[in-house]
């Protein structure tokens, strides 16, 4: 069944990982996300000429960048087609931890020693509320008309750009269930990649800290429900939160659901 649904969400890019049409869930009320309108996906310098000729046929107008200056800098967003590039960073930019990679490009120990339960916890809890990032994002949602179909991605498309799904997603009238399981789907997208870090983490870790990393970097329930228990605890429900942080009143959620649902 997961294979179904990742065969579904997945688009065949040779040069980009877990790139994945958000349409096709289903809300609440029974109608579905719009296939060919929303896209999450990891960082995108990898696209080929034979991706790029793919992602034609979408005519997408948006590509929305939650990574820090550095990592864009280093990794950078190419163009497609006639698509308008923003970059708006998640996370603070002066955090001295930002990249994967050592000056040689080698491992960088300090950066994936950071990422304990812990720190994934305190993340996912501060990221929702006065979010700059968030705040543009769902900006650009209010006016689906003049920038969907849109592309929004990090580093991996998980950790920032899953609770950017989440934000759009649940905005949608998609329940938080459905939601969860969009965000661990980027455990299984992601699996080699994942497999790839830990086996180059192993050159530089104890087996104690291997163990630890293994245990905190894939995705957890408990992330994504940090950050819905911070919403829930500062404004009391979903809907209270995106007309408070958001602009999105009840007039315009319908609005947006309208262009976005079939």
């Amino acid at each position: 069944m997961k294979e179904k649904i990742i065969q579904e969400c997945l688009v065949p890019l040779t040069g980009v990982v877990n790139f994945r049409d958000m349409g096709g869930t289903k809300t609440e009320d029974g109608r579905r996300v719009k296939k060919g309108l929303l896209f999450r996906a990891a960082e995108l310098t990898g696209l080929t000429e034979k991706d790029m000729r793919l992602l034609q046929v979408y005519q997408i107008k948006r590509v929305f960048d939650y990574r820090r200056k550095d990592e864009s800098d280093r990794r950078p967003d190419p163009s497609i087609g006639l698509a308008i590039n923003e970059r708006v960073s998640v996370m603070k930019e002066e955090n001295i931890t930002t990249t994967m990679f050592t000056k040689d490009e080698g491992f960088n120990k300090a950066y994936y020693s950071q990422f304990t339960v812990e720190r994934f916890l305190k993340i996912y809890t501060d990221m929702p509320i006065q979010n700059n990032s968030f705040k543009r994002l769902m900006t650009l949602i209010k006016s689906p008309e003049e920038n969907l179909p849109l592309v929004h991605h990090c580093t991996g498309g998980r950790d920032r750009t899953g609770v950017g799904s989440m934000l759009i997603l649940m905005t949608l009238g998609v329940p938080y269930e459905t939601v969860l399981e969009d965000y661990l789907l980027s455990n299984h997208t992601l699996a080699d990649h994942h497999n790839k870090i830990f086996e180059k983490a192993s050159l530089f870790f104890t087996k104690e800290e291997l163990a630890r990393f293994i245990n905190a970097f894939p995705l957890r329930e408990e992330y994504l429900h940090a950050t819905m228990k911070t919403i829930l605890g500062t404004f009391g429900d979903f809907k209270s939160y995106i007309a408070a942080e958001f602009g999105i009143s009840d007039e315009i959620r319908e609005e947006i659901k309208k262009y976005c649902l079939v």
